[in-house]
């Protein structure tokens, strides 16, 4: 899988890998083209995106905790306005 999507993730795993003091990333409704040249772990807070990828799509948003392999190619169509954290590497 390219894209791991955990839905109600616990506060207390949320403290565990100190989501809190990661940086937020904000977007309005919108659609584009994404490459990850590294993974990136995610946290979110509000929002709702379909990411289309060669797997098919997948659909997430507002509490999901969202991990995205390096070397993914995809599209992000947002839903509804995004902001969350998160953290590469």
């Amino acid at each position: 899988m390219k894209v791991i999507v955990e839905k109600n993730i616990s506060e207390e795993k949320i403290k565990e890998l100190g989501v809190k003091s990661w940086p937020i990333w904000e977007c309005d409704i919108s659609t584009f083209d994404w490459h990850y040249d590294e993974k990136e772990a995610c946290y979110f807070l509000e929002g709702s995106v379909v990411v289309e990828t060669d797997e098919g799509n997948i659909q997430f948003g507002e509490g999901d905790f969202v991990i995205f392999s390096k070397g993914l190619s995809c599209k992000w169509k947002v839903l509804k306005p995004v902001k969350k954290h998160y953290k590469f590497g």
